[in-house]
């Protein structure tokens, strides 16, 4: 490291293409990804040169601010929180909501390793030993594909960045840092997940058609970036949707719009980042998605239940059905509760699986008593609340923590009794939808917690906290 190089025998991998999705046509290559195994030295370089350069990074404010892929304290639960808290608080306010979905094909795959290494240069000021070694790094590198008991033949790489490596991710990130910029300058906001780009604006309903024009200039502008970068714009998945109440759909501008020579139609829900978004953002279709999918899992489950001990089971039950009833559900904050109900019903159903209960056995017992599980409306309180608090403590994003606002930080409530309280300002909001937003459900649901969980001096010790607070609400004990 010390001469900028990279050991050639640590830049050898093999291919293994792998589907991306079940359902997808195995005869057709698109349908793979391919990942890059390397050895184990490899990686572990890579992971003390990423930690020094993400460091380095963090410290100079270099990382870019709407990208949550690949970074501590980051993910695609804070990536929606932030996106849907934007769109309730432009619905609250009266205005409509597009919301882009762009996609790019094979994009780590079409890297340019000579604008990689002068961005790095330029635009995150590596140079000297530290340039070399990146340099040493993306060149020379060699691949072969493996599937099954047949190989090909060796190959040098001319392009990409490995996929299956420690440093291929976070090049990705900072080669596409400046669609942020870009998209910026045409008035829209932006939030990125790797490769995946949301894109959206706001305005006023007869407005609706100068938002649709502006749109599509910057997913232009964007596109001819893309490639002058070797990148392409994958114009068969980019998604657009136009949200609202549901008492204003009947406004949305169904007319298509251009992606290059395509034109794409609106939908009436998309799927981002696994969350299905409905133009009236009710979240029924994702709902009906997650019943339809939990209940399949347990039907296959029911029929080897016998053969399973207990533990194997909560362990299965966890990983197939907890996991999706709690992704992303702050977007559930605020639903009414016969929605929730029906996402109820699959917690219900797990239970019965797991305790060996029949249909009709009430289920109160075995969820509070044999498993101690929350119901589902104290689920989307404990996420709210566990991100707040990691919000209060360094331990979120910026763009989320950013939004939260401690009474004693108030000028307004400084000589106030509750400035010297823990709780937080929640927003005035003009509609329900609005209380739905992340920075309104958030701390509405933080000042509803005894200041005993509030103070909580570490992570482990508030989510036990929590938990034994929302478990006695939940099931009114004393």
């Amino acid at each position: 490291m010390c001469e900028g190089t990279v050991p050639t025998q640590l830049k050898i991998a093999v291919i293994t293409p792998l589907v991306k999705k079940l359902a997808l046509d195995s005869g057709d290559v698109r349908s793979y990804r391919p990942i890059s195994n390397l050895s184990v030295i490899s990686k572990l370089l890579e992971k003390a040169v990423c930690k020094q350069l993400i460091s380095y990074l963090n410290q100079n404010s270099l990382m870019p601010d709407s990208q949550s892929a690949y970074r501590a304290f980051h993910s695609a639960e804070t990536a929606i929180a932030k996106v849907l808290g934007d769109i309730f608080t432009a619905i609250d306010s009266g205005d409509l909501s597009l919301l882009a979905l762009l996609d790019l094909s094979a994009a780590f795959d079409t890297v340019d390793h000579d604008i990689l290494l002068h961005r790095l240069h330029t635009s995150f000021g590596l140079s000297s030993t530290v340039h070399n070694w990146f340099q040493s790094y993306l060149t020379s590198r060699t691949q072969s594909v493996r599937c099954g008991t047949n190989a090909s033949s060796t190959s040098v790489m001319t392009c990409g960045v490995p996929q299956g490596s420690v440093l291929g991710p976070i090049l990705f990130l900072l080669y596409t840092s400046d669609v942020e910029e870009i998209i910026k300058c045409f008035d829209l906001e932006c939030h990125m997940y790797a490769d995946d780009t949301q894109t959206y604006g706001h305005c006023r309903p007869p407005a609706a058609t100068a938002l649709h024009d502006n749109m599509e200039r910057c997913i232009e502008e964007v596109a001819v970036w893309m490639r002058c970068n070797r990148l392409q714009l994958n114009a068969s998945k980019t998604e657009f949707l136009w949200c609202s109440s549901s008492r204003r759909i009947h406004l949305h501008d169904r007319t298509s719009f251009h992606v290059g020579d395509d034109l794409v139609q609106p939908a009436s829900v998309v799927r981002d980042l696994g969350l299905y978004i409905d133009e009236a953002l009710t979240m029924t279709d994702h709902i009906n998605n997650l019943m339809r999918t939990c209940f399949g899992i347990l039907r296959q489950l029911k029929t080897i239940r016998r053969c399973l001990p207990l533990e194997t089971t909560k362990m299965l039950i966890h990983s197939f059905i907890s996991s999706r009833v709690d992704y992303c559900n702050v977007a559930f904050a605020g639903l009414p509760a016969s929605t929730l109900s029906r996402v109820q019903s699959v917690l219900n159903a797990a239970a019965r699986l797991v305790c060996g209960a029949r249909k009709y056995d009430h289920v109160t017992p075995l969820l509070r008593d044999r498993l101690h599980w929350l119901r589902m409306p104290e689920r989307v309180t404990y996420k709210l609340c566990l991100l707040i608090y990691k919000c209060l403590h360094n331990l979120a994003p910026v763009y989320l923590s950013d939004a939260i606002t401690p009474l004693s930080m108030v000028p307004s409530r400084q000589r106030l009794r509750s400035s010297t309280s823990l709780d937080l300002l929640v927003s005035r909001t003009r509609t329900k939808i609005g209380e739905r937003a992340f920075h309104v459900a958030g701390p509405a649901a933080w000042n509803s917690l005894p200041s005993d969980v509030q103070s909580a001096e570490s992570l482990g010790t508030f989510k036990q906290r929590l938990k034994t607070h929302l478990f006695r609400k939940s099931y009114e004990l004393d």
